[in-house]
């Protein structure tokens, strides 16, 4: 793997972990592709910094819980409005 990766990697994961950032906060700020921010952390890293790797699966765990309470109340609320505008 290419220097440049490998560093890139360890930054994206060192952001992760002290700013509890999402993969498209992370894509956005480092001017990549969200699929290159999740193959940098969840396949490279794994064999650069498995350490690094392990803490940020915890965070990235955690936004994606958080993702699905946050679409599932916006969708809840969608069909209520929805059922609401019927009703009238």
């Amino acid at each position: 793997m290419r220097d440049y990766i490998e560093e890139r990697a360890e930054e994206i994961g060192q952001y992760i972990v002290e700013s509890g950032a999402t993969v498209r906060q992370t894509a956005k700020k480092f001017g990549v592709s969200k699929s290159t921010v999740h193959k940098d952390v969840t396949e490279r890293l794994v064999k650069i910094n498995p350490f690094l790797a392990a803490r940020i699966r915890v965070v990235l765990d955690v936004n994606k819980a958080e993702r699905h309470i946050r679409g599932g109340m916006a969708t809840k609320e969608k069909y209520l409005h929805e059922r609401e505008e019927q009703e009238c």
